[in-house]
């Protein structure tokens, strides 16, 4: 079967493309600097012709408001009217849990306009949702540093490793289309300031963790139930918690 990854030399899409060919499937990792450019549309109704199963899981390079939703609207309707030309069979979207529940964030604004979209198209999708990856701990930490204090919300929070989003990711490519959302998360819950502080922590960082009721996150404040899936979600748990993944990459650095 031949699969498209949108983004597939990216974080997620490397290692599901990974994933997919070794099941032996033909694997297209499309991105600009493999010639495939959603935006424009360079090369990519070359990329999808032939194509049972699109995976998207591309990101704006910016997140300031105006520039990441022009860019998840504008990719959006180009792959869906490519995919529609070639007769793709199963649209795949990687989005973010509490999308749908935080519209005060530019970013997730405009995650939930790359959703309609899929949604008002004629190809049978499926869109995951998925927690924080802990590959974006250390960004996170910085984004919220005043000082060498990092200023955070005590709110729940339940990261997941990249190589459990792409197993996912894989497995989602070789489904049938569910025409809804599959929640995903990592298997440990705790407070978000209590994970940054134990990377942190684990990390030799000196900096310090506030708890910060007002503290913003993507341009929006947060409750407590903003970031993880609620039970009705019914959320697949990835297997590799914290320390297994920060020892992982440890080894890797």
């Amino acid at each position: 079967m031949k699969i498209v990854i949108i983004g597939g030399t990216g974080l997620i899409g490397s290692k599901t493309a990974e994933r997919l060919r070794k099941k032996g499937h033909e694997v297209i990792a499309a991105s600009p600097n493999t010639g495939v450019n959603t935006i424009t549309g360079e090369g990519l109704a070359q990329a999808v012709a032939g194509a049972q199963v699109v995976l998207d899981l591309a990101n704006s390079p910016s997140f300031e408001d105006k520039a990441v939703l022009e860019f998840f609207e504008t990719s959006g309707r180009n792959l869906l009217a490519a995919e529609a030309a070639a007769g793709v069979k199963h649209h795949i979207a990687l989005s973010v849990v509490g999308t749908e529940r935080l519209p005060k964030s530019g970013y997730l604004r405009a995650k939930m306009a790359q959703e309609n979209l899929i949604r008002a198209s004629r190809i049978p999708y499926t869109i995951v949702h998925s927690t924080q990856f802990f590959e974006f701990l250390a960004g996170i930490a910085q984004s919220a540093t005043v000082g060498e204090t990092v200023h955070l919300p005590a709110v729940n929070f339940q990261p997941i490793a990249s190589d459990d989003v792409a197993d996912v990711m894989a497995d989602v490519a070789l489904a049938p289309p569910t025409n809804g959302i599959i929640y995903i998360a990592g298997p440990e819950r705790a407070p978000f300031t209590d994970i940054i502080a134990r990377f942190l922590k684990a990390s030799n960082d000196p900096r310090k963790v506030a708890a910060d009721p007002h503290a913003l996150y993507f341009g929006t404040e947060l409750d407590n139930g903003s970031l993880v899936p609620r039970e009705e979600d019914n959320a697949r748990i990835g297997a590799i918690g914290f320390d297994k993944w920060f020892s992982q990459s440890a080894r890797k650095n």
